[in-house]
């Protein structure tokens, strides 16, 4: 028998403070906060599981690869990448994901939706991705220099693409990508 009863949605309790906690649904009070953050719970045991983020803790590891997360949640959707499994599918291919998160991403495709604005250009991007890497052509410090004919770049992956001109050119230059490094080599 559960005789404490909640009087605005009639959900029965078998003990009061059970009772008091679930009243703080409908108050929208949030008694306990994060001393970090300031960031306020409802319970204290979301609370609890929140401190992991700001204290680097990782309490649920992946028994395949070792990896470690703060939410058991986010080790479930992880172990599915060894498994294989692929449980959301796109209605337009069909095309599989083991994330919902990268499927509703996947559907912008379809939708021809493009949500991420440039605040500088007002070009629109399907994925935020797309965006960060097209904001670094609106960079007035151009960060990467070619060490052939000293052109500067926004991005690695512009500098690689120009370093092909040299190579087709039979100039010197060889890219190694391990930590945006260039070796070169004469040709």
């Amino acid at each position: 028998m559960k005789p404490h009863i909640c009087s605005v949605c009639n959900k029965s309790f078998t003990h009061v403070g059970n009772l008091r906690q679930h009243n703080l649904t409908h108050t929208g009070e949030k008694p306990h906060s994060c001393m970090v953050c300031k960031k306020a719970f409802t319970h204290i045991s979301n609370l609890r599981q929140h401190i992991l983020i700001h204290s680097g803790e990782k309490p649920h590891v992946c028994n395949e690869c070792g990896k470690g997360f703060t939410h058991v949640s986010n080790l479930r959707q992880h172990s599915l990448t060894h498994s294989g499994v692929k449980p959301h599918s796109c209605h337009e291919c069909g095309k599989s994901f083991t994330h919902l998160s990268n499927l509703r991403q996947h559907s912008l495709t379809h939708s021809g939706q493009k949500p991420h604005v440039c605040h500088e250009c007002n070009k629109r991007f399907t994925h935020a991705s797309n965006l960060r890497q097209h904001s670094l052509s609106h960079r007035t410090v151009q960060a990467h220099q070619c060490v052939v004919c000293k052109d500067s770049f926004s991005s690695f992956s512009s500098l690689q693409q120009h370093y092909m001109t040299h190579m087709e050119k039979k100039e010197s230059v060889i890219i190694n990508n391990h930590a945006n490094t260039v070796n070169i080599i004469h040709l």
